[in-house]
């Protein structure tokens, strides 16, 4: 398998934007760097024209300069040694690969071995949510992770008491990835689920969803949303934009969520809502 490399130097405030638009696009490996952000994707999902349109969008404001490559037989493990440090939500959480030494003055204390997917607490939506799990009671709730990535909310909702937690994504890398993630934190009873949600059908009512995903795939699916979280139960959003959750609002309200709090982060925005 070949992986095509793009080595973005760019404006630091645009990095997350171009992480998000090229994921959308098929890229499916991220590395931040000093200068910007390296990007991946396997050299037969690359459509030349959708990745061009991305950096045309954003070529003259973002200072963007590009140089290409091949990759072959990439040791990602090895990569990200080089590039994932820990990272801290407040003064509770402290995210770590295994490679890194415990701190055990933390409340809550999270491994993430990620290889190449989302979800490792660098992300600003990934802290946003996080952030916003640690206001919310998770003990004895059952908890749905939608679009899991890393498994790392999850992960999150069982160290915060949650007597049952599901959670699935629809990237087999992800599946594998926080399979393994739930071994590191002890929930080997956990396993990931492969698909959307229309595709998984999850059974019965949760207190908690969570939803990490994207602006259209939100709005797509809120009924869904609707279908699974109980009467006075929590459903947290993210993965769009802060001049998007004017429409995120209004059409959670459409399925009587009524939006409880917001946070923002690098322009990214991340809600709390709770079904009435």
């Amino acid at each position: 398998m070949q992986y095509l490399e793009f080595k973005i130097s760019c404006k630091e405030p645009f990095r997350e934007i171009l992480i998000a638009e090229l994921a959308e696009i098929g890229f499916d490996s991220f590395l931040e760097t000093d200068q910007g952000v390296d990007a991946y994707i396997e050299e037969s999902q690359f459509e030349r024209d959708s990745y061009q349109e991305v950096i045309d969008k954003y070529q003259v404001a973002a200072s963007i300069v590009v140089e290409e490559g091949l990759m072959d037989k990439v040791n990602w493990n090895e990569e990200w040694e080089k590039h994932y440090d820990p990272i801290m939500v407040g003064e509770k959480v402290y995210v770590r690969a295994s490679f890194h030494e415990a701190k055990p003055e933390f409340e809550y204390e999270i491994l993430i071995n990620p290889k190449m997917s989302f979800g490792t607490g660098h992300h600003a939506t990934t802290y946003l949510m996080i952030s916003h799990q640690l206001e919310v009671d998770h003990r004895a709730c059952r908890v749905l992770d939608i679009g899991a990535g890393t498994g790392i909310l999850a992960i999150m909702a069982h160290k915060l008491g949650a007597a049952h937690v599901e959670a699935f994504d629809i990237d087999e890398w992800c599946v594998e990835n926080g399979n393994e993630n739930f071994d590191l934190n002890g929930m080997q009873d956990v396993r990931m689920g492969k698909g959307t949600v229309r595709e998984v059908k999850p059974q019965g009512e949760f207190e908690i969803v969570l939803a990490n995903i994207n602006k259209n795939v939100l709005l797509d699916e809120m009924e869904v949303y609707a279908s699974l979280v109980k009467k006075g139960g929590k459903l947290f959003l993210s993965g769009f934009y802060e001049h998007d959750i004017a429409d995120i609002e209004a059409k959670a309200n459409e399925f009587s969520f009524v939006k409880e709090s917001q946070k923002t982060k690098d322009n990214w925005a991340a809600l709390l809502l709770t079904k009435k």
